[in-house]
């Protein structure tokens, strides 16, 4: 029995899964704060996380279903490394500079920097009302950079674009992942193997500028938490991917609001974040722009392979 759109058991079960995504901004804030290296977050993040779904597809049976062809490993380089090595990077650098909540409010961009790529691509017809949603992300961008009210230290606009780098790969990612030629491969199964190649671009770059892996205390808040982001995130994909089987991809898009939202709540629960008129109404033209961009198309139940969100 489907779980219908319009129950509020439905809605419940999303603002759920945007609590546990949304925590992530905040945790890897204390991380980050304490001192501890983007990349070694990215590191063991990543081979946490290739160790726990491991364990799953190989007690599920599905690593033996792995494909290896030339378009396999494309595609698990481009989700390794466009999905979540680079944008990490990117974000978690930021995020040492700027609130949580900005950082938030900034990777929820992906479909504002996804539609120009898919309408050049050719894989999107133009509507004015999605080019309007892009202009309003575009405006919440220039909100959170410009006005020196909307950041503690206005010297710290630069990392804005820094931390837009993440949506930009994600979309990237979005483009590669739609128009891959490879068949058969499963959400985790991809993701496994994406983290895999993570793994291996963290330690690369690790090992190219000698940044230390291994944290000072391992027993420790700072550890704990991008810990606790990383297996959070894991579990709130599970539950994205169940909640599009039970309710459809249109329901299922709203993720993006509460991700932000419960972002935001985190970031002024845990940190004590509190943000200017300039950040509110970033976040008010950021909510516009996704629903302007998102598509209307018919709202069918929706497969494994359906969209892919970071937070």
């Amino acid at each position: 029995m489907r779980l219908a759109s319009g129950r509020p058991g439905a809605y419940l079960i999303l603002l759920a899964i945007g609590a546990a995504w949304g925590i992530s901004a905040p945790m890897i804030k204390v991380a980050t704060g304490a001192g501890l290296a983007p990349l070694m977050i990215v590191f063991w993040q990543a081979l946490i996380a290739s160790v726990v779904l491991g364990a799953v597809l190989l007690a599920t049976g599905q690593i033996r279903r792995m494909r290896w062809s030339g378009a396999h490993l494309r595609l698990y380089a481009a989700v390794g490394l466009l999905g979540m090595a680079l944008p990490s990077i990117a974000s978690y650098s930021a995020t040492r500079h700027l609130p949580s909540g900005v950082i938030s409010i900034v990777i929820s961009l992906v479909p504002v920097f996804a539609l120009p790529l898919a309408l050049g691509l050719g894989t999107e017809r133009f509507q004015p009302r999605r080019l309007l949603g892009v202009a309003s992300g575009a405006a919440a961008m220039a909100l959170l950079m410009g006005p020196e009210a909307s950041l503690p230290d206005p010297a710290q606009w630069i990392w804005i674009p820094v931390a837009a780098l993440a949506p930009l790969c994600y979309a990237l990612e979005g483009a590669v992942v739609y128009q891959s030629k490879a068949e058969e491969v499963g959400p985790f199964q991809m993701l496994w193997a994406g983290y895999l190649v993570s793994v291996m671009a963290a330690l690369g770059l690790a090992l190219f500028d000698g940044t230390a892996l291994w944290p000072d205390q391992v027993l420790s808040v700072p550890v704990l938490a991008f810990v606790i982001a990383g297996l959070l995130g894991i579990g709130a994909y599970a539950g994205y991917l169940w909640l599009l089987r039970q309710t459809g991809a249109v329901f299922g898009a709203q993720v993006s609001y509460t991700v932000t939202g419960m972002g935001i709540v985190w970031a002024m629960l845990i940190l004590g974040e509190r943000y200017s008129g300039w950040v509110w109404s970033a976040l008010a033209l950021l909510f516009l722009g996704l629903f302007l961009v998102q598509p209307r198309p018919r709202a069918p139940a929706a497969n494994s392979g359906d969209a892919h969100v970071r937070a």
